[in-house]
């Protein structure tokens, strides 16, 4: 065989394995992502024990700790709906208090969300909120 068939054989292998492998790496990084569900889409439609992530703001005046475990409940980012009871132990953002938004992941069992341990993700607020007369601060 030539050389410069050579040459163009192994170009034409290493572009075939490089395009394979982005394919590969690609089609991991979309199928294991899931969408964060709010309490609204989950109370009485998620099946018990199904396995997702629960996002939305912590409901005021809701949050006791028990020794390791945090109860709290999660109501829709925009207020509206019905709130979830969760049972959490695990690692507590520091950022974590009363109406900030929070991503957990977990399970469903007899209508409350028991979050996988140190799974809690606070969200944090933007710094740029719009002001009573619709300025930005």
């Amino acid at each position: 065989m030539d050389p410069s068939r050579k040459r163009r054989v192994r170009l034409v292998v290493a572009l075939t394995a490089a395009v394979l492998l982005a394919g590969a790496l690609i089609y991991t990084s979309f199928s294991s992502a899931t969408e964060a569900k709010q309490p609204s889409q989950v109370v009485g439609h998620i099946d018990q024990g199904q396995s997702l992530q629960l996002t939305g703001k912590v409901v005021n005046g809701s949050v006791q700790r028990s020794g390791d475990t945090l109860h709290f409940r999660i109501a829709d980012r925009n207020g509206s709906g019905p709130s979830l009871p969760v049972v959490y132990t695990g690692e507590v953002p520091d950022p974590f208090r009363q109406g900030r938004e929070v991503i957990v992941s977990g399970s469903v069992h007899d209508g409350t969300f028991i979050g996988k341990r140190d799974s809690l993700i606070t969200k944090c607020p933007s710094k740029f909120k719009a002001a009573p007369n619709g300025q930005s601060t």
